[in-house]
């Protein structure tokens, strides 16, 4: 079986930024039906970051030119996600995206479902953007159309599950039915508000594969670390609130696995143990001289996660390969943290 290479799309916060074209006008309520987000019988493929079916993967082409023309390719594995939640791949209307267009349930055949999906989902990312809400937003947008990108804007900018319960319970009244889904049940004994998926952000992100390390430490920093992907770079930013810097989102990462780190990349430098990057292993950080056109002192860092990739602050925030030519004109060496 040919084995095809996606680059993760973080479920917990990637933003796009696409031109803003006046879809959100039409509110769309998408119900997943969790026969088709169920994987029973059918035969799984793992794309380096996500889990999906045949029946999803066979959409991939069409999936990465519709990314492409509305400028979101980073999205692929979030779109190939939100295709296996809505349809598992086997309905024509993949993408079950006529509603945003104020058409009936499955109207469109599956090349028009996907651009249309496609092109919904480009308009929820600049939403967000502009509206400074994280990618989880974008996503249960999906579901519940662009209005709730505008709740969660005014209540503290990030996605939560809390508030996609709370928006469902206000635009239902209320009302309540049966819902068994696994995640359901363990969230919540088996029940959701009649309106939308309150469960939506959690049904996607279920196809998604978190990396495993070996280290207890590496993970801890590295599963925070992931929930940014996707982030813009911002200057200065040293939270998920406004974002993140480099030594921003190094410091930020690790305290959450205990370690202490200093502010700036130069400070995280002089703090570290210098070793070239042959010795590295998962979870030291590299660093680099002269990046942004800056000074020759340390102007940037990122977390090793083997195999010459590093994981960063960028703009956006995600992998780099460290082959390449940029990184390797402007690389110092690694560095391993003082424990």
């Amino acid at each position: 079986m040919k084995v095809i290479r996606l680059k993760i799309m973080l479920i917990a916060g990637g933003l796009g930024f696409l031109a803003f074209l006046g879809l959100l006008a039409f509110v769309a309520i998408f119900i997943s039906n969790e026969e088709h987000s169920s994987n029973s019988g059918d035969s799984i493929h793992d794309i380096d970051s996500i889990s999906v079916t045949e029946d999803v993967l066979k959409h991939q082409p069409m999936v990465e030119k519709y990314a492409k023309e509305y400028g979101i390719s980073e999205y692929v594995s979030t779109l190939l996600a939100i295709i296996q939640v809505e349809s598992g791949g086997k309905l024509p209307d993949v993408m079950q995206s006529s509603e945003s267009l104020g058409l009936p349930p499955n109207s469109l055949d599956t090349e028009a479902s996907i651009k249309q999906g496609t092109k919904y989902f480009s308009d929820l990312l600049h939403s967000a953007e502009r509206n400074g809400v994280d990618g989880n937003t974008a996503i249960q947008g999906y579901n519940y159309g662009g209005a709730f990108i505008d709740y969660v804007a005014k209540r503290g900018s990030s996605y939560s599950f809390e508030l996609a319960e709370s928006f469902a319970k206000e635009r239902s009244g209320g009302s309540k039915i049966t819902y068994s889904n696994p995640i359901a049940v363990k969230k919540n004994g088996g029940w959701r508000y009649l309106y939308g998926n309150m469960f939506y952000v959690d049904l996607v992100s279920q196809y998604f594969i978190s990396p495993q390390f070996d280290d207890e430490m590496v993970q801890i920093v590295m599963d925070e670390a992931l929930k940014y992907e996707g982030f813009p770079y911002v200057f200065g930013g040293a939270n998920p609130n406004t974002s993140f810097d480099c030594s921003g989102l190094t410091q930020w990462s690790y305290r959450k696995a205990g370690i202490n780190l200093p502010r700036t990349a130069q400070q995280q430098y002089d703090a570290t143990e210098s070793i070239p990057l042959s010795e590295a292993k998962p979870g030291d950080l590299v660093f680099f001289h002269s990046t942004y056109n800056a000074g020759t002192y340390v102007t940037h860092v990122g977390i090793y996660t083997g195999n010459n990739q590093m994981y960063n602050a960028g703009d956006p925030i995600g992998y780099a390969d460290l082959t390449t030519a940029y990184w390797q004109k402007h690389l110092i060496g690694a560095g391993r943290i003082k424990q």
